[in-house]
C-alpha cells in the first residue's frame, strides 16, 4: 500500500498565498511524477501542476506564474506553493503520483485531498 497524505489547504484571503504539502509512504520502489489536481463544486477534476523525477515541471495555464510545484531530494514529498489566489482556485485539491511498489508493479495513486477556499 501507498498513501499519499496532504497538508496545508485552508482559507484565505483573495491576493494571499498558501502552501501545500503531500508526503508519499509505504511501499514504494520508486516514484515517478508527483503533482497536483483540483476539483470545483460541478466542474470535472482538472491538472494543476505535477513536477517529473528529473524536474521537469507543467502548468495549467490558469496558475502560471502564481503557482510554483517542487519536490523534496527524496522526491516523495511535492509541495505546491500558491501566491496570488483568487476566488476561482477554491477548490479541493489533490495530490496524485505514479510509480513502482517494492513487488515492482506500476501504479497510481491519490491523497485524500485537502480543502482550499480563497474568499474574502
Amino acid at each position: 500500500q501507498v498513501q499519499l497524505v496532504e497538508s496545508g489547504g485552508g482559507l484565505v484571503q483573495p491576493g494571499g498565498s498558501l502552501r501545500l504539502s503531500c508526503a508519499a509512504s509505504g511501499n514504494i520502489f520508486s516514484i515517478n511524477t508527483m503533482g497536483w489536481y483540483r476539483q470545483a463544486p460541478g466542474k470535472e477534476r482538472e491538472l494543476v501542476a505535477n513536477i517529473t523525477n528529473s524536474g521537469y515541471t507543467n502548468y495549467a495555464d490558469s496558475v502560471k506564474g502564481r503557482f510554483t510545484i517542487s519536490r523534496d531530494n527524496a522526491k516523495t514529498t511535492v509541495y505546491l506553493q500558491m501566491n496570488s489566489l483568487k476566488p476561482e482556485d477554491t477548490a479541493v485539491y489533490y495530490c496524485h503520483s505514479h510509480g513502482y511498489t517494492i513487488a515492482r508493479t506500476y501504479d497510481y495513486w491519490w491523497g485524500q485531498g485537502t480543502q482550499v477556499t480563497v474568499s474574502s
